[in-house]
């Protein structure tokens, strides 16, 4: 049988792709760690590393395994968690990852409100895309993700929290005659600008859009939306913004927005978590706070 030692060690190495940083960040000497994950070939009757003077990769057993391993023990890091905070709600460590298309947005008034109700709560940020949450989400290296839905997985599971609807903006010097709402075909008029590619924000602004044309969509390499704002309020072309970012990105006074007519465009933003998880009912006590917090700037974008 192979042992929960051995799948730590081999996780460590797979991941670090050398054998002393696993050793180190598992508290071992580096022959022990060695000697088990040796052990471990040979129990499975597979090669797992390749082992060469240009350092270490996986075989393909060796990622399947790895993968496995992984999962293996996240859920272990579950049980344990399950047992630790029985009895007190959003205690402790948590590792929390937001995508940058809405951290900048709840994050600051989110805080304040963690701090004031759930002072023993040990909360650790990661900002990063979709895809990246999602990884290390399966692996265990995050507990919760703040981000948009749907995420297709099924060891995933996640709840709505709002919606967030985009709105047009545009250079405020630019004059748009006898319109009320904007529609998707405003867009061909002008450079439609997005964030770099990898951003789900992007994904869901092309999707509405529908365009035929690419050759008027352009993203400068920007990775945030106040890049893209300060762009658009230079006269560059015009973007699709959601509300919530409305309160913080568009305090200068030199962006013109218009809601686009129903029905409108958005996206839906929510919490997800690994459906083994023991901490479903702290995460939602966790939404309901996130909801607060954002209640203010969503009211502000009611004016526009």
């Amino acid at each position: 049988m192979i042992s929960f030692k051995q799948l730590r060690y081999f996780e460590a190495v797979a991941r670090t792709r050398h054998f002393g940083k696993a050793a180190e960040q598992c508290a071992v000497t580096q022959p022990a760690l060695s000697m088990q994950i040796q052990e471990l070939e040979r129990t499975l009757g597979v090669q797992l590393l390749e082992r060469s003077r240009n350092g270490i990769m996986l075989t393909e057993a060796g990622r399947e395994i790895a993968g496995r391993a992984n999962r293996i023990l996240a859920d272990t890091r579950d049980i344990v968690d399950f047992a630790r905070r029985q009895g007190n709600v959003l205690s402790g460590p948590l590792h929390l990852g937001v995508i940058p298309s809405v951290a900048p947005y709840v994050l600051p008034a989110l805080l304040p409100l963690v701090r004031e109700k759930f002072p023993d709560l040990d909360l650790h940020l990661r900002e990063t895309q979709t895809h990246h949450l999602v990884e290390e989400l399966l692996d265990g290296g995050l507990d919760l993700l703040l981000l948009a839905l749907p995420v297709e997985n099924p060891e995933v599971e996640t709840i709505k929290l709002f919606n967030d609807r985009f709105l047009l903006a545009m250079p405020k010097s630019r004059q748009v005659s006898n319109r009320i709402r904007a529609t998707p075909e405003l867009l061909q008029q002008d450079r439609l600008l997005l964030l770099e590619e990898g951003h789900c924000l992007r994904d869901q602004a092309l999707s509405y859009c529908s365009l035929r044309r690419i050759d008027n969509i352009d993203t400068f390499g920007a990775s945030n939306l106040s890049t893209i704002v300060q762009m658009v309020a230079g006269g560059l072309g015009m973007t699709l913004l959601p509300e919530l970012s409305i309160h913080l990105e568009c305090r200068q006074g030199d962006i013109r927005l218009m809601r686009f007519t129903d029905p409108q465009p958005r996206r839906v933003v929510g919490l997800a978590w690994r459906r083994s998880s023991p901490r479903k009912r702290h995460f939602v006590e966790l939404g309901k706070l996130i909801t607060q917090a954002t209640s203010a700037q969503m009211r502000d974008s009611e004016l526009v």
